[in-house]
C-alpha cells in the first residue's frame, strides 16, 4: 500500500508530466497554424504556374512535356513517403506505411523507395519495399524549401543514372474529421489526367496569352516550379497531419493525467484523513488511560 510520502511523490511527478504535455500540446497547435499558412500561401502561386502552362499549351502541343521520359524495358518506379522523425503521433507513421505497402503491391516493376522521417523508415525497413534513401523532416516552415530542393536534386540525379519511368509521393493529407488520411500523387510523368485538367482551364482575361522567350526553357521552368510546389504542399500537409495527430495524442494524455491526478489526490486525502483519525484516537486513548490511572 502506498504511503503518504509515496503518494506525494506520484502527485508531483504526474503534475510535472502534465506540464510537459501541455507544453507539447501548445507547440503542436502553433505548428499546425504555421504549416497550414505555408500551404495556403502557395495556392495563388500554384494557380499562376497552371496559367503559365496553359499559355505554353496555346503555343505548342502538350505531349512534348513527356518527350524526355525514356521507355525502359524494365519499369522503374520512384516514390517518396513522408513520415515523422519524432514519436507521440499516434498511428501517423503506421497508417502511411500500411497504405504505401498495400498500394505498391499493385504497381508492376522495380521500386526505388525514399522516405522523409526516421519513424516511417523503421516501419518500412522490414517490409518488401525497404527504403534506399532517408531525408530528415523539416523542423520549421523555412526548412521545407531546403528539403524540397534536396529532393528535386536527388530526383534529377537519379533520372540521369537509372531513368525513372514514374515518380510518386505518399503522404498523410489533413482531414478535419479524422485528422489525416493517407493519399498518393503521381508527379512524373505528367499523365493524361493532369493534361486534361490543365487543358480545361480558362484563361482569366480576354487577352490571348503569349510566351516570352524560348518555349523549351519556359516549359522547363514551369514544370520545375510545378514539381517544387507539389512537393512543398505535400510536405506541408504531412507536417499539419503530424502535428494534428500529436495534438490529439497530447489531449488524450492530458485527460489521462488529469484523471490520474484526481485519483491520486483523493487517495492521498483519504489516507491523510485516516492517519489523522488514528492519531486522534491514540491521543484520546492515552488521555483516557492517564485519567483512569489518576
Amino acid at each position: 500500500m502506498d504511503t503518504l510520502e509515496t503518494l506525494h511523490r506520484k502527485i508531483e511527478s504526474a503534475g510535472e508530466l502534465g506540464s510537459v504535455v501541455r507544453t507539447m500540446k501548445s507547440m503542436a497547435a502553433s505548428n499546425i497554424g504555421q504549416y497550414e499558412m505555408a500551404a495556403n500561401a502557395l495556392n495563388d502561386y500554384y494557380r499562376n504556374i497552371e496559367l503559365g502552362i496553359l499559355a505554353y499549351f496555346s503555343k505548342t502541343k502538350i505531349h512534348s512535356i513527356n518527350s524526355t521520359i525514356k521507355k525502359n524495358k524494365e519499369r522503374i518506379i520512384g516514390m517518396l513517403i513522408f513520415g515523422s522523425d519524432q514519436g507521440l503521433v499516434g498511428q501517423f507513421n503506421e497508417a502511411i506505411s500500411a497504405f504505401t505497402i498495400q498500394t505498391l503491391k499493385a504497381f508492376p516493376g522495380r521500386k526505388k523507395v525514399w522516405v522523409v522521417g526516421e519513424r516511417v523508415r523503421d516501419q518500412l525497413i522490414e517490409s518488401p519495399f525497404p527504403p534506399e534513401k532517408l531525408f530528415s523532416v523539416p523542423n520549421s516552415v523555412h526548412a521545407i524549401t531546403s528539403l524540397v530542393t534536396d529532393i528535386l536534386m536527388t530526383i534529377n540525379d537519379s533520372q540521369g543514372e537509372i531513368d525513372l519511368n514514374e515518380f510518386y509521393i505518399f503522404y498523410n493529407s489533413s482531414q478535419k474529421k479524422t485528422g489525416f488520411e493517407p493519399i498518393y500523387q503521381q508527379l512524373l510523368p505528367l499523365n493524361q489526367k493532369w493534361e486534361k485538367d490543365i487543358a480545361l482551364k480558362i484563361w482569366p482575361t480576354n487577352k490571348l496569352p503569349e510566351v516570352i522567350g524560348g518555349l523549351e526553357s519556359t516549359l522547363f521552368s514551369l514544370v520545375r516550379e510545378y514539381l517544387f510546389v507539389s512537393l512543398y504542399r505535400a510536405c506541408s500537409e504531412s507536417l499539419v497531419s503530424e502535428n494534428t495527430s500529436r495534438l490529439n495524442a497530447m489531449q488524450r494524455a492530458e485527460k489521462n493525467i488529469d484523471e490520474l491526478l484526481n485519483e491520486l489526490n483523493n487517495t492521498y486525502h483519504r489516507l491523510r484523513q485516516s492517519s489523522i483519525d488514528e492519531e486522534l484516537f491514540d491521543v484520546v486513548s492515552g488521555f483516557e488511560t492517564l485519567r483512569k490511572n489518576n
